[in-house]
């Protein structure tokens, strides 16, 4: 089962389907004897396949050791304009992947999003050569500021009353009675 896999430099958009992994597909590869790469990409694990100096080699990887899903955006040549490119991106840069190639950004984001989400990895943003996260996180969950409930169009919006949302809770004051050192009365059975 083959699928996209376009020359880095070929200036045609390349993508990857996100759901219909495992996928297999070619890289450009500047270190291999033919220029080129064939990886086989699963959820949960990666091969690269490539030949260096004549000796073929099998890299298999757990897709956990790959950093996160980047997106970089490379300034194009003459009247090509910057093309943005999704990549699985390992510590090692010689063996990061290209998942998505294109032009247009909206579609960059959209599988950008596609692709951290069903690789579980995070998403990353190159800005001046360096990988950062564009959200906090806490392990493995994305942190975000707390969103209000919204209680209207609810399937217990009709089973719960708006009364108590609107009163204000008692508290306590210096007229409050308070009474130390009683015994409680509790009816027990």
């Amino acid at each position: 089962m083959r699928s996209g896999g376009y020359p880095g430099g070929s200036g045609r958009a390349m993508r990857l389907d996100p759901f219909s992994l495992p996928v297999r597909f070619a890289a450009t590869d500047a270190a291999a004897d033919e220029r080129v790469r064939h990886v086989e990409l699963h959820r949960e694990r990666v091969v690269v396949r490539r030949s260096l100096s004549g000796m073929r080699m099998a890299l298999n990887l757990p897709v956990k050791a790959f950093t996160g899903v980047a997106i970089k955006v490379k300034a194009g040549e003459g009247d090509n304009g910057a093309t943005v490119w999704v990549v699985l991106q390992h510590r090692d840069p010689a063996l990061a992947l290209p998942l998505f190639v294109t032009r247009e950004t909206d579609e960059a984001f959209a599988e950008w999003r596609t692709w951290a989400k069903v690789l579980g990895l995070p998403l990353l943003v190159e800005e001046d050569g360096a990988l950062t996260e564009p959200f906090a996180r806490l392990g493995q969950m994305r942190l975000e500021a707390v969103k209000p409930r919204r209680r209207r169009r609810s399937a217990l919006k009709r089973r719960r009353p708006t009364m108590p949302l609107r009163r204000a809770m008692g508290g306590l004051t210096a007229a409050t009675p308070v009474h130390r050192g009683e015994r409680e009365i509790i009816a027990r059975n």
